[in-house]
């Protein structure tokens, strides 16, 4: 737990010293190579906010510009170099051209929904980019439904900041909630977006 506050300490600082850029530098990071908790970067900077340092609303733009520059920088490494990579070392994860074929269909047929839930969901947030480049996912749509998804979660975390300050254990408790609520409102979604499809 004292590390945890350490870590925080360190965030609010480095954020409260790089401002703003800080905030889409380190989101960009979480989602692209160098993935980690987004709850690390956004909920100190909702403190800052809540302190009066910073603008709630300038966080959460910054926040989802972010993660939205960081997906695309891995949409164009898949799109560039993930399915050569995949034909090459692939068998070594048991991972051959059918499965490859299969999978860039399911994601050209529904990648809008994969990536708006993709967003929200813990460490696959970080990684739904590159099933989206590699199917060449209209890049547009793309754009639209992960700003939408990451748009939704740093919004989340940001307000968390904003509203519980440094209560560790409480923003702890309320995390867990938020992203099991979230979970459940994804599994609702697809299973609308599911029944929509089989009526169209």
């Amino acid at each position: 737990m004292e590390l945890l506050h350490q870590i925080i300490n360190f965030l609010v600082e480095t954020i409260g010293h790089l401002g703003y850029f800080g905030i889409f530098a380190l989101m960009f990071l979480e989602s692209s190579f160098f993935p980690f908790p987004s709850e690390v970067v956004m909920i100190p900077a909702g403190y800052l906010a809540f302190k009066g340092e910073m603008n709630i609303y300038v966080i959460i733009l910054v926040g989802t510009l972010g993660s939205l520059f960081g997906g695309l920088f891995n949409y164009y490494l898949s799109k560039t170099l993930g399915r050569k990579l995949l034909l090459k070392y692939g068998y070594y994860v048991w991972f051959d051209e059918e499965k490859l074929n299969k999978m860039e269909k399911f994601f050209q047929t529904h990648g809008e929904i994969s990536t708006f839930n993709g967003r929200l969901i813990p460490v696959v947030r970080q990684y739904i980019s590159l099933p989206a480049g590699l199917s060449n996912m209209n890049l547009a749509k793309f754009s639209i439904y992960t700003s939408l998804g990451a748009g939704i979660w740093v919004t989340i975390l940001a307000l968390l900041g904003y509203f519980l300050g440094s209560n560790q254990e409480l923003i702890k408790e309320y995390l867990h909630i938020i992203t099991y609520a979230t979970l459940a409102t994804i599994v609702v979604i697809t299973m609308l977006y599911i029944k929509l499809k089989k009526n169209s």
